[in-house]
């Protein structure tokens, strides 16, 4: 069978004039590389370009496109990827001089994102991104018909009046679109909205999984709770929310949720469009921040991490930072606060992570068993608004029920408490 893998020689600016989020690296050219192999292309090389600011026109200089194209050639490559982000123009006019399809990193992570949507919501919000990451670049291949029919006439035959004409109706359409896409999140939000309320009647945790893409987050979802969601060794492996029950204790029952894996420099209309899936974040009781102790580039990818959760959770929101891949770290182990090492693949540190969110959620709650007199039936109602009623039976002389309180419930109950009850 014919391999049909696009082969692309990958490119990266560091350029003196960028803030050091935009700037490549040879960290962010291997995580680069990592990408597009997920994409399903195969890297036959890369050029890490250092230079005062990028080149208005091509962004990387008219001698390093010389040197790509002579690798494009040689390696026959049909493919040329950006590490930064590029404005339209630059692209069109790379895509020229090169030869070959040139995409940047935002453009490439949609197409991963694309590939991997499963569910309507998640496919829904790809679209989005993709459309708004589409609307200014189609207007920078049409803007130099635009100039030229605007000069006086000098423009190629064909292109006068039409061209210009052609871009509206795109732009229109798009612009519909995107219109569209909106008012059906929206839609998806409401349905969450109520969703949300309901968990919060019945007084259940929510607790977030967020990390850098390919931290392990799946595979702790799965070694907590017995699920058997996918966990590959691949970048975003996890597009659609995945939640599942649990109990971390006796008297604790949790909603444990796998959300989309983080990266830097993470187009800022996929994180808009990603809003309807991610402010689950917002409404969290905890945060568990999975990091993957085995790369070495963790301390950068936590904080990464750390800025996105600054934007998208509420900062009363306690978060745990998980330490994932300890079994395969040599050096010290890191320490602290809300601080647990654990491996999700054996199975190590588990334990210690869900006393960790039990402490954390329970704050002073306690299981109960209750003997309710018919004639006291509306205080049922009352644990199910301000605690969490786990079950309740009907006898002929009483209804005995089993609940988490909180402290402050006590004062409302003690005289219903049966023998049954640990202290």
């Amino acid at each position: 069978m014919e391999n049909t893998r696009e082969k692309a020689i990958l490119a990266g600016l560091s350029a003196s004039s960028m803030t050091e989020d935009e700037r490549s690296t040879e960290s962010s050219m291997e995580e680069l590389i990592s990408l597009v192999e997920t994409a399903g292309g195969e890297v036959a090389g890369y050029v890490l370009q250092n230079r005062a600011s990028p080149d208005p026109r091509s962004f990387i200089g008219e001698g390093k496109i010389r040197e790509i194209k002579e690798l494009i050639e040689l390696n026959d490559c049909n493919l040329a990827v950006f590490d930064n982000e590029l404005s339209p123009s630059q692209m069109r006019i790379l895509s020229e001089d090169l030869g070959v399809k040139v995409l940047d990193r935002s453009g490439l992570i949609l197409d991963i994102f694309a590939q991997r949507a499963q569910t309507r919501e998640g496919k829904l919000q790809v679209e989005l991104a993709q459309y708004e990451y589409l609307l200014p670049r189609l207007m920078g291949m049409w803007s130099h018909l635009v100039r030229q029919t605007a000069s006086g006439g000098s423009s190629p035959i064909g292109t006068r009046g039409p061209g210009e004409t052609q871009l509206e109706t795109d732009r229109r359409h798009i612009r519909r679109k995107i219109q569209k896409l909106r008012a059906e999140l929206e839609d998806v939000r409401r349905v969450r909205g109520t969703q949300r309320r309901r968990r919060e009647k019945n007084s259940m945790p929510v607790v977030c999984l967020v990390g850098y893409t390919n931290a392990g987050k799946s595979t702790l979802l799965n070694s907590l709770t017995n699920a058997d969601i996918p966990a590959n060794d691949r970048l975003f492996d996890t597009l659609d929310t995945t939640t599942r029950r649990m109990n971390v204790s006796e008297t604790q029952e949790i909603l444990l949720s796998d959300t989309v894996g983080f990266i830097r420099k993470l187009p800022t209309h996929l994180i808009e469009a990603f809003k309807a899936t991610l402010e689950e974040l917002s409404y969290a009781d905890l945060l568990l921040h999975v990091i993957d102790l085995s790369n070495p580039d963790w301390e950068n990818q936590a904080a990464v991490v750390d800025e996105l959760i600054g934007q998208l959770a509420s900062d009363k929101t306690p978060c745990i930072r998980v330490f994932n891949k300890c079994d395969v770290y040599s050096s010290d182990l890191p320490r602290g606060d809300n601080s647990i090492c654990i491996s999700a693949k054996t199975g190590e540190g588990t334990e210690e992570l869900l006393k960790a969110i039990s402490a954390i959620l329970e704050n002073g709650k306690r299981r109960v068993s209750l003997l309710l007199p018919y004639a006291d039936a509306a205080v049922l109602d009352m644990l199910r608004r301000e605690g969490a009623l786990l079950s309740s039976e009907y006898t002929d002389d009483c209804i005995k029920a089993e609940a988490i309180i909180r402290p402050e419930l006590w004062g409302q109950i003690r005289g219903f408490v049966s023998e049954n009850t640990e202290d």
